[in-house]
This record gives C-alpha cells, structure tokens and sequence, in this order.
C-alpha cells in the first residue's frame, strides 16, 4: 500500500514520475475495472517505464462501473450533476480523509492559509441535489475560514452583494466562488467595485443559460465586479484534486495532479506540449479509485506544464478508443 502522505509531499518531478509508476502498479494489481481495461490493451507493469506509457481509463467508465482499488467500505459516493434522464458518473470514496488533504492541501499551495478569508459560496445548482464533490469542498473550507460572514448562498443576491460590500469596507480578503450563471446574475442586476476579493468561477451553465466562452464570460465579470482577473477552479466528480487558474484561463496543478495531452484521433497517443488534444489527468490522490484518467475536455499544455481547456468533446464516445464493453 502506497502511503497517501507521500503522495501529498511531492517536491520534485521525478519524485512525482516514480510515484506515478508505483500507483499505476498498485492500481493494475487492485482494481479490476482497470485492470480489465489495460489487459485489454495488453498493457502490462512490465511494459511501463515512463507516465506518458500508462494506460488513462475513459471516464465514462465512472458511469457504468465501480471504479475502486480499495477493499474498504465506501465513505460517500460523490455523483456529478447530468442532465435529466442522463446516466451520472459515480466517484466512490473509501477514505473521506484523503479527498479533505487534497482540496485543503491545494487551496493552501496555490491560495495560502484559507483563515485569511471570508468564503461565500454562490453554487445553487449543486446545492439544489444531493452527492456533489465541489459543495463538500465549499463547506469545509468554509467551516476552516472560521469567518463569521463564510457561508451559501442561494438565489438571494441582493444578500451576497450586501455582504461583499460590507467585507471590502473592512479590507478583509474574501474569496466569492461560484458557478458561472449565478455570477452573471449578479452583475447583470448590481455594478460592484472589489480590491480585496477573489471572484472565482466553477464553470457551466447548468443548462440555465446559453454556454459562452471563457474570454467573453470574464470579461463580463471583469467589468461587473470592478476586478482585473477572474479566477478558475478545475475540478470533476471523478478527481480528488482540483487546479486552479489566476487569471486567463491559464490553470496550474498541486504537485500530486499533472495533466497531458492525448491526440483526438487516436486516443492511445501522448502528445508532445503545445499541441491541442484531449486532456489526460494523473490525479495520485485518486489511489482508491483511478489516478490515470481520459477526460472528455480539449485543450492545451504549455512548457511549464500550465495548461488550458479549450472546449469538451460532443456527446458521442471519445473516438479511437472502445473499449467500453468490459
């Protein structure tokens, strides 16, 4: 068994790459939807010298299987949003611990000691059904800011605006995450002036509005809350971990989350840096799960190993990979 703590002292690249092996090891010996999986590609321990070798499991498996490297008992099973009558993908979780190292680990590599912060939480879609990895999040990095003014908000914007002012008079530093709809909602009906807050988009409209892109998006919010960036949280159902982005869609991984490009007409092929492809995330805190994982987003990954999401693949599976049927 790998140790998690080791996994959340990564220090160095090839720290990172070793680990990788071992947890790609540990997962093809102790996961049986995986390692059905790499069998089928006859892909084998033995055969794997390099990341870029390792197998990533198509996350629609998240959907039709119990993806699980763990004997433990499931703690929570996290679920993601779908539309009506739409399959959900399922992220079991045996060791709870695990998942609050990571979001807090991470808040605090990119963002410092969360208590420094007021936290509000704009997520109305997620608060509105059960299961959702990103409102565990919220809460308890909510509970941990221990400001008496943190806390969820609804459909009650004139509150959260009331309350930002009142923050930014105090000079305390507040951080405003929410899904993208809502956030527009807010600068749509107030025109806000903010220094010392943090205005942080989950993205996704939820189906409440029409999508729009990133660029057009921020800049509406730029304007509305009287900010110079907009940030970005990355984050799904099926990761543990979470990257985030300072500004212009540019995102960054904790030390223990790395993200590589496959080539989107064959989906078994790593791609050099700089090239558009399908994303491809190495999550190690998903140890109990699958820490190798080909998402159905596209984008791009930069020499300093910063990447972008460029847009997500249509309805229909990712091509040049079915194998589906296990």
């Amino acid at each position: 068994m790998i140790e998690t703590d080791r996994i959340f002292n990564i220090t160095s690249e090839k720290e990172f790459k070793e680990l990788a092996l071992k947890v790609f090891k540990f997962q093809f010996e102790n996961n049986p939807v995986y390692r059905s999986f790499c069998d089928l590609l006859f892909k084998h321990p033995s055969d794997i010298n390099t990341i870029e070798d390792i197998p990533f499991l198509p996350i629609q498996f998240f959907k039709s299987h119990e993806v699980l490297s763990a004997r433990h008992p499931i703690q929570k099973t996290f679920t993601s949003s779908g539309t009506t009558g739409s399959t959900t993908s399922k992220h079991h979780v045996t060791d709870l611990e695990i998942y609050q190292k990571s979001f807090k680990k991470g808040f605090s590599h990119f963002y410092g000691n969360i208590e420094q912060y007021a936290v509000l939480a704009l997520l109305p879609s997620y608060l509105e059904r059960d299961g959702s990895s990103l409102i565990y999040m919220a809460d308890d990095l909510i509970k941990a800011s221990k400001h008496p003014k943190s806390g969820f908000y609804l459909n009650n914007l004139s509150e959260i605006v009331h309350t930002l002012k009142n923050l930014e008079a105090e000079g305390q530093k507040t951080l405003l995450i929410g899904v993208s709809f809502a956030l527009l909602d807010i600068v749509e009906s107030f025109k806000i002036k903010l220094n010392n807050s943090i205005i942080m988009e989950t993205g996704g409209m939820k189906g409440r509005r029409k999508e729009m892109i990133r660029t057009e998006l921020h800049e509406i919010l730029k304007k509305g809350f009287g900010v110079n960036k907009i940030h970005s949280e990355y984050g799904m159902t099926e990761l543990l971990s979470q990257a985030y982005s300072k500004g212009n869609g540019i995102f960054n991984c904790p030390p223990w989350m790395k993200v590589l490009t496959r080539d989107t007409e064959d989906a078994l092929t790593i791609q050099s840096k700089g090239k558009s492809g399908g994303l491809n995330i190495i999550d190690l805190a998903n140890i109990n799960s699958c820490s190798f994982i080909a998402t159905q987003d596209l984008g791009k990954v930069y020499s300093d190993n910063s990447f972008e999401v460029l847009g997500r693949f249509d309805n229909s599976d990712i091509r040049g990979c079915n194998l589906m049927v296990l």
